[in-house]
């Protein structure tokens, strides 16, 4: 191993290490405090919300697949692929591969925040988009709902638990899992635009329907599971102070140093 790969492996380690160490310490100083969310009555909402649009609208669904006027086809296709999560978790890895290979003790203040802020951002983003599609595939395959393709062979609601098939991975839509994780973020980060945010998610999430591989409980099922657990990594970004700062009455308030560029200047 060369002299300069030596080294930049040391830096990429010392520089590991030490974000183990920070986020440790910040655990052991602060606190278990977080808002008094009453995560019950959200999750009776959520599940009630996701029976009444399965008993009211997955069945018509499944009828109508194929039925679609094309242009409505063709702009679905197009849109659904922005619901990946390859699109927010390729970049964030990317950042912190980046943030781990930099020197970070030859970087003026001004610059340093500006790492730290990305760098911080990037690992909400992996926590957010990350966790909760763990989470999605699991549950998806464990239930083992057959997709909308397959509605005229199985019917609205045939499980398959464990099956291990991409035809019996409907429930919940992973796709709208990611998108919910998304709108989670920018709730957070941009609290007073929220409407924007949710607008902008629940459209590409309800391309799943028109494309035909998820009902639509499968993608409300999923929008509520991703946004919940983009908040609560907020929740816990918040207890070690990175991004946000506590609100003992609501969500996490982002703090007023946390700038990514002038995009991100403006007010929460």
């Amino acid at each position: 191993m060369s002299m300069t790969a030596t080294a930049v492996f040391h830096r990429s380690l010392g520089n590991f290490l030490d974000t183990i160490r920070i986020v440790r310490r910040r655990f052991a100083v602060r606190k278990a405090s977080y808002p008094r969310i009453v995560w019950p009555v959200w999750l009776l909402a959520w599940i009630l919300l996701t029976t009444a649009v399965f008993l009211r609208l997955d069945r018509a669904a499944g009828v109508l697949w194929g039925e679609w006027p094309p242009g409505l086809a063709r702009f679905t296709e197009f849109f659904t692929v922005f619901g990946l999560g390859g699109w927010y978790l390729i970049p964030a890895a990317l950042c912190l591969v980046a943030a781990n290979l930099t020197d970070w003790r030859s970087l003026s203040r001004h610059t340093l925040m500006i790492v730290y802020n990305w760098t911080c951002f990037a690992f909400l983003v992996l926590g957010g988009v990350g966790l909760s599609g763990i989470a999605v595939n699991l549950l998806k395959y464990g239930i083992g709902r057959a997709r909308p393709l397959y509605f005229d062979q199985f019917g609205v609601l045939s499980l398959h638990p464990f099956a291990m098939e991409a035809r019996f991975a409907g429930f919940p839509s992973g796709h709208a899992t990611t998108m919910g994780a998304v709108f989670g973020i920018a709730l957070l980060l941009f609290p007073r635009r929220w409407y924007i945010a949710l607008a902008i998610t629940a459209c590409i999430s309800s391309t799943r329907v028109f494309v035909g591989v998820h009902y639509p409980s499968d993608t409300v099922a999923g929008f509520g599971l991703g946004c919940a657990g983009a908040i609560l990594c907020g929740l816990i970004f918040a207890r070690l102070g990175f991004i946000f700062r506590r609100n003992s009455a609501s969500l996490p308030i982002r703090k007023t140093t946390f700038r990514l560029g002038y995009w991100l200047s403006m007010p929460p």
